[in-house]
């Protein structure tokens, strides 16, 4: 399967949003990636369903919606109905992850569990064959802008380690610190999805900069696992 791109909204320009969406729509971006954060479980406040609900009807792509929240099975109805297509959970705030993911299938979207940096993927272990995406975070979750986490690797290989050997059909999912210039090496070690916030919106050239990232990556050097 070739790789997909799912460009971050957080990273976009709200003032200039009729633009952004432009970019988004005429892109060769599969996915849009939307952050959602309480300032409880993340350090910050992002953005929440009103701006999901308004932003629907403009977007031609799928919503691949990450929650960083608090209690987040008290919304996935709410999510469902301002546009999800894809809800992403994060292990760390849900106390019965297979549960919540069942809520999420039921409600028709597919499900996504999210591991923060220090989260080992073995966790997975009863829950992978469950779930359509996991989403590894390779900086710490809240802010944009970060600079990458280089154990990403290892641990992306891990995870498809155990995908294979468990027969799952889950994506992984990278978001943080991706760039042009670490794309082709995070789908070396196994990412099928990648999310890039700063890298698209932040370049000169935002749709180019998606067509690079799906298109034209450039050989890295042979990753060193040891």
């Amino acid at each position: 399967m070739k790789h997909l791109i799912a460009p971050s909204l957080l990273a976009a320009d709200f003032a200039k949003m009729e633009s952004q969406i432009e970019i988004i729509n005429n892109s060769d971006a599969d996915w849009l990636h939307l952050d959602i954060m309480d300032g409880a479980f993340v350090p910050n406040i992002s953005f929440g369903l009103p701006v999901l609900k308004s932003l629907r009807p403009h977007i031609e792509k799928p919503f691949d919606v990450h929650l960083m929240i608090e209690n987040p099975d008290k919304f996935i109805s709410d999510f469902k109905e301002a546009g999800a297509d894809l809800l992403n959970v994060h292990y760390e705030a849900c106390t019965h992850l297979h549960r919540t993911i069942d809520a999420i299938k039921k409600e028709g979207m597919q499900a996504g569990v999210t591991l923060n940096p220090h989260t080992p993927v073995f966790l997975l272990e009863e829950i992978i064959t469950e779930v359509d995406l996991v989403l590894l975070m390779s900086v710490n979750p809240g802010f944009g802008g970060q600079k990458f986490i280089e154990n990403t690797y290892k641990k992306l290989t891990d995870l498809k380690n155990l995908i294979e050997r468990k027969g799952s059909r889950a994506l992984i999912e990278v978001d943080g610190g991706v760039t042009i210039a670490n794309a082709q090496q995070l789908i070396n070690a196994g990412a099928d999805v990648l999310v890039a916030g700063s890298a698209v919106f932040n370049a000169p050239d935002p749709i180019n900069a998606v067509y690079e990232l799906k298109h034209f990556l450039p050989e890295p050097p042979p990753l060193n696992l040891a």
